[in-house]
């Protein structure tokens, strides 16, 4: 994809770019979903209704599953498998320090410990050798996050996890549909957690999540806590929670899966598009773009960059008074997070994950971006990089940490 990169953009060519258009595929969709709404309110099933039965359905088929717990969010997703998976004080959860919050909060609230591992410096996910490492007689469960919508190295993760019977629990939050060997996430582990949030590939209008698994007995124990622990009514054999996905959310969702697969197909265009204007542009060796490991599909829920020399926070703020989106995900690891200093990790514990939280820098890839909204990025981008060369401004400090000093 070649493209003119050589003059500077002028006043009148700059336009905004949001980070991310909602609105855009609204328009698209927005008669079936007031369909599927009329057809909620007709019903008068506002909870666990059918519309919450055949998205379970349908998310089992498309996740190569045989059962699926919708619930009330991601975050709540990752909990009732932890708690499926009987964790609770005493016990240890290996999670990646390069992720949302949610992750670690989940094994916190059951009481347990999270085990911060660090990740692998190109895909962002979790590195199995560290995994590895931090294993001991008290880990219970690993939760590996497949990062910006590609998977983790399930292979190594689930080889480590047998042997040691450990639970794995994938946290699929932003990878819905992305693929390994031609499996999809969610099937790999004893348990995945999905969201459906509305900045995810597959976003509702507020809150919701799934669980899958491939086991009867944990589907069971599944269905069982996201309602109390009742079974059956006013009977409760354990203290469970209530997070159940209301039937306009599974209403909306279930529309919007009919076109996840050409959305998908339009980010994984949108991201090689981006690689080719960026080559173009000669901004390749500036900037250090995303890759897609082999024998994966990527599902670009994020197009992160990594940007050296001190200069992230700088870029961002140039492209924001261009009114281009951008966002760091994450500023800092969860193992340097005030809530979990009581572990006691250092700040320099987790090089990879202290150096990416210093350097990424998320930019727009949402499905109905236009090329020429891609190009007003990667303008931007040259041009901020180009006027730092002509000042040779120097940054004050290079925050990142040497290998060979941790």
């Amino acid at each position: 994809m070649k493209g003119n990169f050589n003059h500077k953009l002028t006043e009148s060519e700059v336009q905004p770019v949001m980070l991310l258009d909602l609105r855009r595929q609204y328009e698209v969709i927005k008669d079936e979903i007031a369909d599927a709404l009329k057809r909620v309110c007709d019903s008068g099933a506002f909870v666990l209704g059918p519309e919450v039965k055949l998205l379970e359905q349908n998310i089992s088929a498309y996740a190569q599953v045989d059962y699926s717990i919708a619930c009330a969010s991601g975050s709540d997703a990752i909990l009732l498998a932890l708690m499926a998976a009987q964790v609770g004080p005493g016990d240890e959860v290996i999670v990646p320090s390069f992720t949302f919050f949610a992750t670690a909060s989940a094994v916190t609230r059951l009481g347990a410990k999270p085990v911060f591992a660090d990740i692998d410096p190109v895909s962002f996910n979790i590195d199995p050798n560290d995994v590895q490492r931090k294993i001991t007689h008290r880990t219970k469960a690993i939760i590996p996050v497949h990062l910006f919508g590609q998977m983790a190295d399930m292979i190594a993760i689930n080889a480590m996890a047998q042997t040691n019977n450990i639970v794995v629990v994938e946290d699929a939050a932003q990878a819905i549909g992305a693929e390994l060997q031609g499996r999809r996430s969610g099937c790999w582990g004893n348990m995945g957690a999905f969201s459906f949030y509305p900045t995810k590939n597959l976003g509702g209008a507020g809150d919701g999540g799934l669980v899958t698994t491939r086991c009867e007995r944990l589907a069971k124990c599944l269905n069982l806590y996201h309602v109390h622990g009742m079974n059956p009514r006013y009977y409760h054999s354990v203290i469970g929670i209530n997070s159940r996905l209301d039937s306009f959310q599974a209403a909306i969702i279930n529309v919007k899966l009919r076109y996840l697969e050409g959305w998908t197909n339009m980010r994984i265009q949108n991201a090689r598009r981006y690689n080719e204007m960026f080559t173009d542009a000669g901004l390749d060796d500036k900037i250090v773009l995303p890759a897609t490991l082999d024998e994966r599909r990527h599902v670009w829920n994020q197009y992160t960059v990594r940007v050296h020399d001190g200069l992230r926070d700088e870029m961002r703020t140039s492209l924001s008074d261009r009114k281009i989106g951008a966002e760091i995900y994450y500023p800092l690891g969860l193992h340097e997070q005030e809530c979990f200093k009581y572990l006691g990790y250092a700040t320099d514990s987790l090089i990879e994950t202290y150096n990416a939280s210093r350097e990424v820098l998320s930019l727009p890839i949402f499905p109905e971006l236009k090329e020429g909204e891609q190009r007003l990025v990667v303008s931007a981008i040259r041009d901020f990089i180009e006027s730092r060369a002509a000042r040779r401004v120097l940054p004050a400090a290079v925050p990142t940490l040497s290998r060979e000093a941790a």
